[in-house]
């Protein structure tokens, strides 16, 4: 009997995920090279345009040269707008290429540690040579698979979680390029037919006047210490009262929600939760604990100032009976998702 064949038989699902991961991490790859190259010739088509304009401009004096040179600023805006996407796609990408990378690594590993355990078990029972003791050996190589089949069967689903985030990241990149005036030039038109800043850059105002407004509230206290009593919300735990008060200040349409568990699911519903911290930006908030659920789980919230690295810097409000600027590790042990406002 050749052992590692049996052993292989039954690792056939395991394999068949390590694959999997192996040819969607060399597809990321390729993704990331691709958007590195077209925002790199984006950028060199800015600088290029940049220089010829000014060169245009310096020895123009008539008429149409203010016209010509707010055309020429329009269209540098532009491609500054689908270069900042690109590279921001190519950030979202190597997000993806780096889980895929550790996937294979955690499938690859319980692939090949199935196979050390399963051979050496075929083996012993070979070395025995009895009928009973092969057909014990190969039911407990049997029994072992299940095991590992689910351990890269989870690494598998835990990529799979994060390619879908990534997806929703990068249409919405797609959305704000549709709009930069290069890949579609029409402008959004709100109901009275007059012009709007593309959604993108709405998002971007609206996440520094929430920002805005939770600074403005660093240092307000509870009156009396210790008695829940606020400005934001009922007497009661308040981080999440103070959170979607500033959220509602920015235009966010929220209710004022005083449980921060009932914040995830908002945007669960409207499409706005993530539990992939690879997604968080400034103003979006962040849900310290292990799920929705309850209090128990759910037990804390901040607004997001600053994200650098694998440092978030949050604004929070009941922290230590007051608003808070506090930084914290951006880490799964601490926060179980986010929610873009």
């Amino acid at each position: 009997m050749d052992s590692r064949a049996v052993a292989r038989h039954f690792a056939e699902g395991m394999i068949g995920h390590r694959n999997a991961l192996a040819g969607k991490a060399e597809d990321a790859v390729k993704a990331q090279y691709a958007l590195h190259m077209t925002a790199t010739g984006l950028d060199d088509r800015h600088e290029d345009q940049r220089k010829a304009a000014k060169t245009v401009l310096e020895h123009w004096r008539g008429d149409n040269a203010e016209a010509f040179e707010k055309r020429a600023n329009r269209l540098g805006r532009q491609l500054r707008v689908t270069s900042d996407a690109a590279r921001d796609a190519e950030k979202i990408v190597a997000g993806v290429s780096a889980a895929l990378t550790t996937g294979h690594a955690r499938a690859r590993q319980a692939v090949d540690e199935y196979l050390d355990r399963a051979v050496r078990l075929l083996d012993a029972g070979q070395a025995v040579g009895t009928r009973a003791a092969m057909l014990k050996a190969v039911g407990e190589a049997a029994d072992l698979a299940p095991r590992y089949t689910e351990e890269t069967a989870a690494a598998l689903r835990r990529v799979r979680d994060e390619m879908e985030e990534a997806a929703r990241r990068l249409r919405s990149l797609e959305k704000e390029v549709e709009h930069d005036g290069v890949v579609d030039a029409r402008p959004e038109r709100t109901a009275r037919g007059g012009r709007t800043r593309p959604s993108g850059a709405r998002a971007r105002g609206r996440a520094r006047t929430i920002v805005s407004a939770a600074r403005r509230e660093l240092g307000t206290r509870e009156n009396p210490p210790g008695s829940n009593r606020n400005p934001y919300g009922p007497t009661a735990a308040w981080c999440s009262s103070f959170a979607t008060a500033m959220w509602r200040k920015a235009g966010v349409d929220i209710p004022l929600l005083p449980f921060t568990g009932d914040v995830f699911r908002w945007g669960q519903r409207h499409g706005k939760a993530y539990t992939s911290l690879s997604a968080v930006r400034p103003g979006d908030v962040l849900l310290f604990g292990t799920g929705p659920s309850s209090p128990a789980t759910s037990r804390h919230i901040g607004i997001v100032e600053k994200v650098s690295g694998g440092v978030v810097t949050l604004i929070e409000g009941n922290s230590g009976d007051s608003v808070r600027r506090n930084t914290h590790r951006l880490s799964s042990a601490t926060f179980y998702g986010g929610v873009h406002p």
